[in-house]
C-alpha cells in the first residue's frame, strides 16, 4: 500500500461527501490534493494541503474549509486526529493499529513489497554510460552507469517497459585516432620498437592487447599498406575490442543493456537524412547565419550561411546548425536523429544520463526531442557531476589520454560491486561525490553501505538465533502472520513499522522523479531506525527479539524482524546491490 496515495483517496472522498452535503461547490477540481509527510515528524503521520488548493474555488478561506474537513476525516476509522496547521494545512494522525497492519502487507508481499503497476506498461528508454570507445570505463562512467541502472530497475519494479541502451560514439573524429593508436600497438606487436607515443593519441597500455590481438587473427596483413586501407578495419576492430571490454567491466558492475545502438550504423542508414527531414516537414529548418558566439572576437569568427535548426521556439537559447563547412552533419544533428530513431522504436519516454560536460547540451536536445517527435514524446537529461576519487582523503588523479587513470574495473577489485553501486546514490546525481577508498570499506556509522548491510546482517543473525533456540517452524510464513502484532507497542517498534509502511510511497517516488538516491537515503534511516531499537534491547532486556519466557513477544518481533529483513534487501537489490548475510571485521 502506498500510504500516500491511500489517503490522498481518502481525502478526496471526504471531500466528495462534503459537496453532496453542500457544504463546498460540486465540480471542484481535486487534482492538485495531494496528502505527503508532514515537514516534521512532531506535527503527525501525514499533512494535506486539500484546503489550501482549493479555498479559493471554493469561495472559502483556507482555515474555514479545514475546519469543515476535520471533522469528517477524524470520522475516518484510520484516523486519530486532525489538526489544523498554519494557514490551512491538516496534520493527520493515523491509529497505531493501522500501522500495525502495514507488517502483514510486508509479511504477504514478501519480496514483491513496494512493486506496483503504476507505469501501466508506458514504455521507457534508458540511455546510460555511452561512454566513447576509446578506453576502459572509469570512476565517471561508473556513476553514470549505477545511476542510469538503478533507474531502469525502478521503473521496471513501478510497472514500465524499460530498454536499457548504451549508445556507442564511433562515428566521430575519436576513433580514427584510436585506430591510428591502435596501430602504433599492432606495428609494436610486430616486433617493431615505438617510439613515444605521438602528442594525440592515447598512449594507455590497454591497447597493447588490441594490437596483438590484431597481429594474431591478421599477422602482417596491414603494416605496408597506406593509412586509408587500414583505417576503416583497424577502426572497426579496435572499437570492437573495446565494447568487449566495456561490456566485461559493466558485467562486473552488475550492469547488462538490452541494447547497443552504434552511431556509425544509425547515420550510414540514413537516419539522419529522415530526422530532418522530419523537421524540414514541421517547417523548422532554414538556412541562416547565426550571431558571433558569446566572448569570441570577430576575428576568431567568420560569418558564413549555415543550415540551422529553430531550436529557440522550443525553449533553446540560440538556433542551432546541423551541417558543418564540409557539408557533413554536425554532432547535434546525429543527437537529433538518433534521439528520433529511439521515438521511433515506440519510446515515448527517454531518459538520458550523461556526464556533467553535457551540460550545455540539454536544452538543445530538449528542444529537439520536442519538435521531432510533435510533443508526443519527452525527454529527461540526467547529469552526473565528477567523482573525486580519494585514497585517505588524498586525490588519485586520472587522465585517459595519459594512461595513468584508474578503471572502474580498479575499483570494483578493490571494494566491491555492491560498495560502488552503493556510495554512488549517497549524492544525488547532480552534486559532486567523493569516493574514498578508505572510508568506504570501514565499518562504521559513517559508512552508509556497511551501516545498511550490518542491519540486514543483524536481522538475518537473530532469525538464524531463533531457528536454533526454537526451530525453523515460528519462522515459518504462517506463523509470523498470525502474529499478535498488538504486543509491538514501544515507540522504538512503531518507528520502525512506519519506516517500512512508507517503502511502496518511496519506490513509487524515486522512479517517478527518476532519482534513485531516494532509495539509498531511505535505507540509511530505515537502518538507523533498527540499530537503535538494537541498542534499546541491549540496554533493556524486555526490548530484546527473543524472550524466552514470552513466545506471542518473540513471534511479534521475528515478524518485524523478518519484515525489516524483506525491505532493506528489496530495497538493496532495487539499486542493485546484494543484501549481506553476515559481516566480519
Amino acid at each position: 500500500m502506498n500510504i500516500y496515495k491511500h489517503f490522498s483517496v481518502v481525502v478526496r472522498n471526504v471531500l466528495q461527501d462534503l459537496a453532496v452535503a453542500g457544504g463546498i461547490p460540486a465540480g471542484l477540481d481535486l487534482a492538485r490534493v495531494a496528502v505527503e509527510a508532514p515537514r516534521e515528524a512532531a506535527h503527525g503521520d501525514l499533512a494535506t494541503n486539500a484546503a489550501m488548493v482549493l479555498a479559493k474555488a471554493a469561495g472559502m478561506k483556507p482555515r474555514d474549509l479545514a475546519e469543515l474537513l476535520v471533522p469528517r476525516l477524524t470520522a475516518h476509522p484510520e484516523i486519530v486526529s486532525a489538526e489544523i496547521a498554519g494557514p490551512g494545512f491538516i496534520n493527520l494522525r493515523l491509529t497505531e493499529s493501522f500501522w500495525r497492519d502495514r507488517l502483514k502487507d510486508v509479511l504477504v508481499e514478501g519480496a514483491t513489497y513496494g512493486d506496483s503497476d503504476e507505469g501501466k506498461g508506458r514504455r521507457v528508454n534508458v540511455e546510460y554510460v555511452s561512454a566513447n570507445p576509446t578506453g576502459p570505463l572509469t570512476a565517471g562512467h561508473a556513476r553514470g552507469a549505477v545511476v542510469g541502472d538503478a533507474i531502469a530497475n525502478l521503473l521496471v519494479k513501478t510497472g514500465h517497459d524499460v530498454c536499457r541502451e548504451y549508445y556507442i560514439n564511433d562515428a566521430g573524429a575519436q576513433v580514427d585516432v584510436l585506430a591510428r593508436s591502435a596501430f602504433l600497438r599492432y606495428r609494436e606487436a610486430l616486433g617493431e620498437t615505438i617510439a613515444e607515443i605521438p602528442s594525440g593519441f592515447y598512449p594507455g597500455e590497454y591497447l597493447k592487447a588490441v594490437g596483438q590481438a590484431l597481429v594474431a587473427r591478421d599477422g602482417a596483413k596491414w603494416r605496408d599498406l597506406p593509412e586509408s586501407e587500414w583505417l576503416p578495419e583497424l577502426r572497426a576492430f579496435a572499437v570492437a575490442r573495446m565494447m568487449e571490454s566495456i561490456e566485461s567491466d559493466l558485467g562486473a558492475l552488475g550492469v547488462k543493456m538490452d541494447r547497443f545502438s552504434s552511431e556509425r550504423a544509425l547515420v550510414e542508414a540514413g537516419a539522419v537524412e529522415r530526422a530532418l527531414a522530419e523537421l524540414e516537414r514541421r517547417g523548422l529548418l532554414y538556412t541562416g547565419i547565426l550571431e558571433p558566439p558569446k566572448g569570441k572576437q570577430l576575428d576568431d569568427w567568420e560569418p558564413r550561411e549555415q543550415l540551422l535548426f529553430r531550436s529557440t521556439e522550443f525553449g533553446d537559447d540560440v538556433d542551432r546548425p546541423l551541417a558543418k563547412a564540409d557539408g557533413s552533419f554536425t554532432y547535434f544533428a546525429n543527437d537529433i536523429a538518433y534521439h528520433f530513431d529511439k521515438f521511433s522504436r515506440h519510446y515515448p519516454l527517454l531518459i538520458d544520463v550523461v556526464g556533467a560536460d553535457h551540460g550545455g547540451w540539454v536544452k538543445r536536445i530538449t528542444a529537439a526531442v520536442t519538435a521531432v517527435t510533435d510533443g508526443k514524446a519527452s525527454v529527461d537529461i540526467k547529469l552526473c557531476q565528477l567523482v573525486n576519487l580519494l585514497q585517505e582523503g588524498q586525490p588519485v588523479k586520472m587522465s585517459k589520454r595519459s594512461g595513468t587513470f584508474v578503471t572502474l574495473r580498479d575499483i570494483i577489485d578493490e571494494v566491491g560491486r555492491g560498495v560502488v553501486r552503493f556510495i554512488m546514490l549517497t549524492r544525488r546525481n547532480d552534486q559532486a561525490l567523493d569516493f574514498d577508498f578508505a572510508k568506504v570499506t570501514e565499518q562504521s556509522k559513517d559508512n552508509p553501505v556497511f551501516y545498511v548491510q550490518y542491519a540486514h546482517a543483524r536481522c538475518r543473525s537473530v532469525l538464524r538465533l531463533a531457528a536454533e533456540q526454537y526451530s525453523a517452524a515460528i519462522l515459518a510464513p504462517e506463523s509470523l502472520l498470525a502474529a499478535d502484532t498488538n504486543r509491538l507497542d514501544s515507540p522504538e517498534e512503531l518507528d520502525l513499522i512506519r519506516r517500512m509502511a512508507a517503502w511502496p510511497a518511496v519506490v513509487s517516488g524515486a522512479a517517478e522523479a527518476h532519482e534513485p538516491h531516494r532509495i539509498a537515503f531511505y535505507l540509511y534511516d530505515l537502518a538507523a531506525s533498527f540499530h537503535q531499537l538494537w541498542s534499546r534491547g541491549k540496554d533493556n532486556a524486555t526490548l530484546r527479539f527473543l524472550l524466552e519466557s514470552d513466545r506471542s513477544l518473540t513471534i511479534a518481533r521475528l515478524a518485524l524482524v523478518q519484515s525489516v529483513v524483506t525491505v532493506i534487501a528489496g530495497g538493496l537489490r532495487a539499486i542493485g546491490v546484494e543484501p549481506a548475510e553476515e559481516l566480519r571485521s
